[in-house]
């Protein structure tokens, strides 16, 4: 259902519901208030990003991916706050079947702005861990070092450290695969 008549529904409801005590229907107008109030919760708040949301926490991402996909066209569906945190949503599930094909979802979703900075951060370093499987070590610091500034809250403080530390690995085997041998001072024929 488009935004649009999700808000033309809420109206009419709330009118609804402000005209009928006037005609001593007080039952009925709680519940057109009542009903007017969903409808407006969920032009902000989408049901289906919501329950999305629910089945990505339990990790069943099918589900969660089966829910993302009845949105069909989501600017029209979705308030426009809430297009970064789709494009994430798709960017989180596409990463956990093909993770170098989610980068597109994750840069999508930073650029259309999220206004929860933990959000940004698990953008962030989702981006970094995809540079760092492309072997692109100034990439994923800068990402790492972007998402380190937006975790305010140190939500994802451990998993900063440990990509960090998965980082600092991944110079120990360039040092070992590079050719680099102690004590040998030139070529050997």
């Amino acid at each position: 259902m488009s935004n649009i008549i999700r808000l033309i529904v809420a109206c009419v409801f709330l009118g609804a519901a402000v005209a009928m005590p006037f005609f001593g229907i007080w039952g009925w107008a709680i519940l057109a208030l009542f009903i007017g109030g969903i409808v407006l919760l969920t032009f902000f708040f989408n049901e289906k990003m919501i329950i999305s949301q629910y089945y990505l926490r339990k990790e069943n991402s099918e589900k969660s991916e089966e829910w993302l996909l009845k949105i069909k066209d989501y600017e029209k569906e979705l308030n426009k706050n809430q297009h970064g945190y789709y494009n994430l949503l798709i960017g989180l599930i596409e990463s956990r079947k093909q993770p170098l094909k989610s980068e597109k979802y994750f840069k999508k979703a930073l650029s259309l702005g999220m206004k929860m900075s933990h959000n940004t951060a698990l953008a962030k370093l989702s981006l970094a861990g995809i540079a760092m499987g492309k072997r692109n070590k100034r990439e994923a610091q800068m990402y790492l070092q972007e998402a380190a500034k937006d975790d305010k809250n140190k939500l994802l403080a451990d998993q900063i450290k440990m990509m960090k530390n998965q980082m600092a690995q991944m110079d120990k085997q360039q040092v070992v695969r590079g050719g680099f041998r102690p004590g040998g001072g030139g070529r050997q024929f």
